[in-house]
């Protein structure tokens, strides 16, 4: 069934993935970006199924004209992919407050903004699904990872309780934990580099950046792949609320849900009895 998709962070990496996989499935994609002359010149040009339109993510107004325009070209929103994101990579010591808020504002408000501009159109239908894109680092905490992981910690925080407030109308939410995908995260146009400024830090950040950019174009994870698999969920009657996507990414949250069960057996004694004692009050 042909459904209306609208993808953020279309302009590049796996949101042109989504973008065009979606088109040649038949759907109808909203392509937003912040240039969306060329989002629509990537994706083959002009096309009746296909609506490229300006959207920072970061803008709330910008979310919500392209709500709006989305409703006046195609009639509805089925789908929303929140998929646009960055990353500021670094120790923490070294990521100024000000980088730290600029990783949390579009990586976690995001995709808030692009979600409250569209929750009307998907209540009004009582209809719709929700899918984040957070990443194995929403779930994992890794070195040299401390701002991206913070965000999509949140990004999970929220998605899992969003789903309560917006079940009841019919609306669908799934949140997306890849692990390592060739989709451009680790280019310059999505990656934000440290310059050392303390000197602790300054072997390890030299080594790690470089390990990470040699990284880039090798990682096992195919995007085309990962975009069908997008909408094998979002054709799903019951779709999945989380989606672990890569073998790498299933292993890694087995042993996260290992590691946090024996935490959480290393705790009973010292923290299963902390309710308050009637008995000892006289």
């Amino acid at each position: 069934m042909s459904k209306v998709i609208l993808v953020t962070g279309a302009g590049r990496g796996l949101g042109t993935d989504i973008a065009r996989e979606a088109l040649a499935a038949g759907h109808q994609v909203v392509a937003t970006g912040r240039r969306p002359e060329e989002i629509e010149k990537t994706l083959g040009g002009p096309q009746d199924n296909l609506l490229a339109t300006k959207l920072d993510v970061t803008s709330l107004d910008d979310a919500k004209a392209a709500a709006q325009t989305s409703v006046d070209r195609f009639g509805r929103i089925d789908v929303l992919v929140n998929n646009a994101g960055n990353f500021f990579a670094g120790y923490f010591e070294e990521i100024t407050p000000a980088r730290m808020r600029e990783q949390i504002e579009t990586n976690l408000f995001g995709p808030m903004n692009v979600t409250r501009a569209v929750l009307p159109v998907l209540r009004k239908q009582r209809a719709g699904h929700i899918i984040t894109l957070s990443s194995s680092a929403g779930l994992i905490g890794q070195e040299f990872c401390v701002a991206y992981a913070a965000s999509k910690f949140g990004v999970e925080g929220w998605m899992e309780s969003l789903r309560y407030d917006v079940e009841p109308y019919g609306i669908h939410t799934t949140v997306v934990e890849p692990g390592f995908f060739r989709t451009e995260l680790l280019v310059d146009a999505s990656t934000t580099w440290p310059e050392p400024t303390i000197d602790d830090y300054t072997e390890r950040t030299t080594a790690t950046v470089a390990a990470w950019k040699n990284m880039n174009g090798r990682q096992t994870g195919d995007p085309a792949k990962l975009a069908r698999a997008l909408l094998t969920i979002a054709d799903q009657d019951k779709p999945l609320l989380r989606f672990v996507a890569g073998a790498d990414a299933i292993e890694g949250v087995e042993g996260k849900a290992r590691e946090l069960l024996a935490q959480a057996q290393a705790s009973r004694e010292l923290g299963g009895n902390l309710a308050y004692d009637d008995t000892t009050s006289a």
